[in-house]
């Protein structure tokens, strides 16, 4: 019978304008951060792109991973594509991200994955506030995701993350929401969707104190996640932290604590996704790695 198995990676949204090309950042990683499985995201090798910047790119990339052992254990949408997508108010621009995906699938697949993720969707203000159109909005970005999902597989994806956010505006912001949205995406899809649960979201706003707390989302979720977006955090949500120590001594996210929830659910294999982010502000700009490498070792006495 399976036990639990974790794969802790990182996600490489840190490392955009610090760590541009890939001899610049793969090595990083490998030689100084210490680890060997990355979340690639798309602000590295955005889908937007013409195709001869991303194939060139692509090859960098595994040439580089190739000569220091580093694979892509997922890919994910990241903070400069952190967009509306789609459920843009415009039908063309929904129409264009559909194939952006399809592209970034391909990125995906071209640098040895077969998991890709994003957050579902985004609306604007107008849109949230007009019951009718948000309705409409939902169920159109659930048709696209299954159209990405067909193409995705037919082209060696195994599976589709989507990110459950702390706001009604981006979806997923309660765990009854995220389980709704969850059920609604795998029904009648081509490909298996799962939730990337990360521990700094949830409705600060919401009446139910467990939507804001992390164990509570893995343990009610169950067996609806395989992946896991970790970071320091505190009670208002203020994180995207990284595990040093001082940070660990206010925060609320507890690696015990986290593996123990999960292991209430039935045993498979759970991506741990370091996903730390730094602000443009000295001295966190230029401690960025250093502090990537203290969590990845604090987390690897549990992992």
């Amino acid at each position: 019978m399976q036990d639990h198995k974790f794969e802790l990676s990182i996600n490489t949204g840190f490392l955009v304008n610090r760590y541009t090309n890939p001899d610049e950042w793969v090595p990083l990683v490998s030689n100084h951060i210490g680890i060997k499985n990355i979340q690639f995201t798309a602000d590295l090798i955005n889908p937007s792109l013409p195709n001869e910047l991303i194939n060139k790119k692509i090859k960098e990339t595994n040439d580089e991973m190739s000569a220091h052992g580093v694979k892509v254990s997922s890919s994910f949408t990241g903070a400069f594509t952190r967009l509306n997508n789609l459920t843009h108010p415009d039908e063309d621009f929904r129409k264009y991200y559909e194939n952006w995906f399809k592209v970034f699938a391909d990125i995906t697949v071209g640098l040895g994955s077969k998991y890709m993720g994003s957050h579902f969707a985004i609306l604007t203000q107008n849109d949230l506030n007009n019951d009718d159109r948000k309705r409409y909005l939902r169920e159109q970005a659930i048709n696209s995701w299954h159209k990405i999902g067909a193409y995705a597989q037919d082209i060696g994806i195994e599976e589709i993350y989507w990110e459950p956010m702390s706001i009604s505006r981006e979806f997923g912001e309660t765990i009854d929401e995220a389980i709704k949205l969850n059920d609604e995406l795998n029904n009648n899809s081509p490909i298996p969707f799962s939730m990337c649960l990360d521990v700094d979201h949830g409705d600060l706003e919401s009446p139910n104190p467990q939507d804001t707390d992390p164990y509570i989302w893995i343990e009610k979720c169950n067996s609806g996640f395989n992946m896991l977006h970790l970071k320091q955090s505190s009670s208002n949500k203020g994180g995207h932290w990284p595990f040093t120590e001082e940070n660990n001594k206010e925060g609320k996210v507890v690696p015990e604590k986290i593996i123990e929830s999960i292991k209430k659910s039935h045993p498979r294999d759970v991506q741990m996704v370091l996903e730390l982010s730094f602000k443009e502000r000295q001295p966190s700009d230029r401690l960025a790695a250093d502090h990537v490498k203290e969590s990845v070792a604090y987390w690897k006495n549990y992992i």
